[in-house]
């Protein structure tokens, strides 16, 4: 063998060495680049978990702080002003936010203050067994929406690579 082919043959065996270096040096940077977009997935996945949960606990927040007025004037208790001094100072003896039975001129009457506005939802016990009818019913449709809502979260890939798999691996940790 001459010198030519032996530094012919160290070209070649240069030149496959560098191509297979750099073919190496792709397949670590398109792996790195899949865990990296797995990781961007979950986190993405997570982030939209944090958002609905947020958004149910504003919903249900709002949903609290008028419905129990709006379930008031539902089953008929009547909005009315403290406009004599006795009437304010009664109305300032009730607890806000509270359902307050009393008996005004031997007449039992449910008072809910409204003291900001300077007023009360007032209403007989007809119309309390009203109310406590239109509460149970929407919680009962609180309950189902939310049941709605966590199954429809379930099913947008909370799959079992969030959870425990065959012999209780995970298969979203390396597991496959």
């Amino acid at each position: 063998m001459g010198l030519r082919s032996h530094r012919r043959t160290r070209r070649k065996l240069q030149k496959f060495l560098c191509e297979f270096c750099l073919a190496d040096e792709i397949i670590s940077k398109t792996t790195a680049n899949l865990k990296a977009t797995k990781n961007m997935k979950h986190m993405r996945i997570s982030f939209k978990m944090i958002g609905a949960t947020v958004l149910l606990a504003l919903a249900v927040g709002c949903a609290t702080t008028n419905s129990n007025s709006d379930l008031l004037s539902a089953a008929g208790f009547k909005l009315l002003p403290a406009d004599t001094p006795r009437k304010q100072q009664l109305l300032q003896t009730l607890t806000p936010g509270k359902l307050t039975l009393i008996t005004w001129k031997g007449k039992q009457f449910y008072v809910q203050p409204d003291v900001p506005n300077n007023q009360a939802y007032v209403g007989t016990p007809k119309e309390y067994q009203t109310y406590q009818q239109l509460r149970l019913a929407k919680q009962l449709s609180n309950d189902n929406l939310m049941a709605a809502q966590m199954n429809q979260t379930a099913m947008m890939g909370w799959g079992p690579a969030w959870g425990p798999g065959f012999y209780g691996g995970f298969y979203g940790r390396g597991w496959r």
